[in-house]
């Protein structure tokens, strides 16, 4: 099996997953440095920031770095300009299919990943002539899908023969030969970059990443099919509450109105959306990005399973 970083070009088969108004040039290009890809989170930008991301994220690091294209925005042919013009050689995608823009983007060399939650729509990629997939499991944080990590990667492993990268409940060295396990070529982290020191989020956000177990997330809008996973606050009760006595969306939605800039902008840890994924309780400590990396690996390396 060929890793997910000989095909890149990168150090490690570590992915940093695409966290909206977080995973900016600081924190995707300090992740390419260290080893890994860092993804710059393209949802809620312009497309003139974008550009000034992806220039940023060139000053910071000379390594391949990609940038997350939300299928749904308004402005993704835009997006998708801004990529092809800046020649940016990798992206992932979500909500959505690429099928629109693979021609130009296959023309251009530009190598896409789709990040899927089923074997079926892995499938579909693999058919449209996507170059890998991201597997993501309901364990992780922001919006998730339905099945967990486990029998997820399992059956997309099965389902393709294209690289798999696994997503969701990532955190250290024997999750990762965990994925390794599951046929997977590598891994995506997201919730472990919120306690590095260049993620660019308040203190108080991360302080509450420290404090929190891996029974501190709440996954909220299930009734409306749109869940998401987030460390219980005091947002998150009453949205349950509402959302358990049948309350119209339209005035849930009021409710989370703002939430995520504040919590990643305001720091306001009770009433922002704290997204966030169950491997909490196996994050301890606020650290360099190179660091978080190192001691992946070389946890991974000193592995030794049992001969059967």
């Amino acid at each position: 099996m060929k890793l997910i970083n000989e095909l890149l070009g990168i150090e490690y088969p570590i992915f940093q997953g695409a966290m909206a108004q977080i995973s900016t040039s600081q924190l995707a290009g300090a992740v390419s440095e260290a080893g890994g890809l860092g993804i710059i989170a393209s949802g809620g930008m312009t497309a003139d920031q974008l550009r000034e991301e992806i220039k940023k994220t060139r000053e910071i690091t000379s390594k391949p770095f990609a940038v997350n294209v939300m299928l749904m925005m308004e402005n993704c042919d835009e997006i998708v300009d801004v990529i092809l013009e800046s020649n940016v050689k990798i992206i992932t995608t979500g909500a959505g299919t690429p099928k629109k823009y693979m021609p130009k983007l296959k023309e251009a060399g530009v190598i896409v990943i789709p990040v899927v939650p089923s074997a079926k729509l892995a499938k579909k990629m693999e058919e449209l002539g996507v170059d890998a997939v991201v597997a993501e499991g309901m364990e992780a944080g922001g919006h998730i899908g339905q099945v967990a990590t486990m029998p997820l990667v399992a059956a997309v492993t099965k389902a393709v023969s294209i690289p798999v990268v696994a997503a969701g409940g990532f955190s250290d060295g024997r999750s990762l030969a965990a994925a390794f396990a599951m046929g997977a070529a590598g891994i995506q982290m997201g919730t472990v970059y919120l306690a590095s020191e260049e993620c660019p989020i308040p203190a108080s956000f991360k302080e509450k990443v420290l404090e929190s177990i891996e029974t501190s997330t709440v996954v909220t809008g299930r009734r409306n099919g749109a869940p998401v996973r987030t460390i219980r606050n005091a947002m998150t009760v009453h949205y349950l509450e509402l959302e358990n006595q049948d309350v119209p969306r339209e005035e849930l939605e009021k409710l989370t109105m703002g939430s995520l800039a504040k919590a990643v902008v305001e720091g306001d840890v009770e009433n922002g959306s704290l997204m966030a994924g169950q491997i909490l309780g196996n994050i301890h400590s606020i650290r360099p990005v190179a660091q978080i990396h190192q001691e992946i690996i070389e946890e991974y390396r000193q592995i030794k399973l049992p001969v059967l």
